[in-house]
């Protein structure tokens, strides 16, 4: 009976790792813990947020290798727990680089497009794009026509809706040189192009940047070639309709001058969110001036009211929009008692708040059906399996209390019908006698 007990208790334990497995994609035994990263890559697709190449802040500012990982924001998650990130770095062929940009793109949207950066360890890497499958899991460098360009670094790439991509300025890398044109990619075709740099702003690298609902860019904030980090009482408009540019002041309580900054839209459309930073000289900036919000309609600044545990302020970090969040990965500007992501609940327009659960979007339609044979992640899933630990539960409870009611029994037949045994001198009762054996880098980071 202890044996079967035993057993039970080993499919109890299995049952709960698949369950675990099947919520979360990875045993959490297993589970992948990369390394803390800056000036990295982090990218949307498909219900899952890509992170690769970057500084690897534990050995010293180094590149960090050639990890690749993504995390599953298709289910809920806590920070203040394990992240169940998936390892991809046996299908990588990127090598380690810094300073690198990526997008979602191709021909059906489900690319992901790594350019530029720079390798500090090695030959650098020729190919300034790297493209990666992610329904066939596989690397490629494709085959780009057009004018050829000089790689570079540290800038911000953006996508329009039709897959072209933008990248404004960032560092050559055979020069050393800042610049400030603007070259175009095509990521359905593979083809190079430019764009207008009439009008445009000084030169400039590790800026914010992000996609208006009218198909403007905008263009904030940055570090130019003299180590200073540029002002924020202007912006910067790119139209990819029209192909120019324009400047913008700005108003209201505008934030100091920061490089190494994000920059998102707001789920209202009307309003994009800066985060983070670093100042001129290299002054950290406080946690209660890491973010702000710029008006769109109006381009005047403010400081949102915000609830929740104010993060220390990050730079070189990396920001993306999912479902009700703004998520910020990684950066410098934290220590090891912080979550290496952010979370920031901007569902509420008039007050956001920093939290620490992740609740991902409805889904927009409904999955179709998967064959028996293919393992699914839906809920029926997840309910059968939560089911199946519930009644194992109760059994393995019941089976414990039937063994333990059933050995008393026994003990108690013997103690009735055994002769000769001693009389008990209060109660008259024989008993039995029985016998048990109980077996700075600031400074290089912001050059690159």
């Amino acid at each position: 009976m202890l044996k079967n007990t035993l057993t039970y208790f080993v499919l109890l334990f299995n049952l709960i790792q698949c369950l675990l497995t099947e919520i979360n994609g990875v045993s959490p035994i297993l589970a992948f813990k990369p390394t803390l990263r800056h000036l990295h890559a982090a990218t949307v697709i498909d219900d899952k947020l890509y992170i690769l190449s970057g500084m690897d802040d534990t050995i010293g500012g180094i590149v960090g290798g050639t990890q690749f990982f993504y995390l599953n924001v298709s289910a809920p998650f806590n920070t203040k727990m394990p992240l169940y990130w998936h390892d991809l770095t046996s299908k990588n062929i990127v090598p380690p680089q810094i300073g690198v940009t990526a997008v979602k793109g191709g021909a059906d949207n489900n690319t992901l497009i790594l350019y530029g950066g720079r390798n500090l360890t090695s030959i650098e890497s020729k190919a300034l794009v790297y493209a990666y499958d992610t329904q066939g899991n596989a690397w490629h460098i494709p085959t780009i026509s057009g004018e050829n360009y000089i790689k570079r670094r540290s800038l911000t790439a953006v996508v329009d809706y039709q897959g072209k991509v933008y990248l404004f300025g960032g560092k050559l890398l055979e020069f050393d040189s800042f610049v400030n044109d603007m070259i175009t990619l095509d990521t359905i075709n593979f083809r190079w192009g430019k764009g207008s740099s009439t009008n445009a702003p000084t030169s400039r690298i590790n800026y914010g940047a992000t996609l208006l609902p009218n198909q403007n860019i905008i263009y904030i904030g940055g570090g130019n070639s003299l180590n200073e980090s540029l002002p924020l009482d202007e912006v910067f408009i790119y139209d990819t309709n029209n192909n120019n540019w324009s400047t913008k002041k700005t108003s209201g309580l505008i934030p100091s001058n920061r490089y190494g900054l994000t920059a998102v839209l707001g789920l209202d459309g009307e309003q994009v969110i800066v985060y983070g930073g670093l100042g001129n000289k290299n002054i950290i900036i406080n946690p209660e001036e890491s973010l702000y919000t710029l008006n769109i309609n109006t381009f005047e600044w403010s400081i949102p009211k915000i609830t929740g545990n104010i993060p220390s302020c990050r730079y070189m970090h990396r920001a993306n929009v999912i479902g009700n969040y703004m998520v910020t990965t990684f950066g410098v500007g934290y220590n090891i008692t912080e979550d290496d992501v952010l979370l920031l609940d901007i569902s509420d327009k008039n007050e956001f708040k920093w939290t620490t659960t992740f609740y991902p979007p409805p889904p927009t339609s409904a999955p179709a059906p998967a064959p028996p044979s293919t393992p699914s992640k839906n809920k029926s899933v997840v309910i059968g399996l939560a089911t199946g630990f519930s009644l194992l539960c109760a059994f393995t409870v019941g089976m414990f209390f039937l063994y333990k009611r059933n050995k008393n029994r026994k003990v108690k037949v013997n103690t009735l019908h055994i002769p000769n045994g001693k009389l008990d001198n209060q109660s008259g009762q024989k008993t039995v006698e029985t016998t048990n054996k109980v077996d700075n880098h600031d400074e290089e980071a912001k050059q690159v």
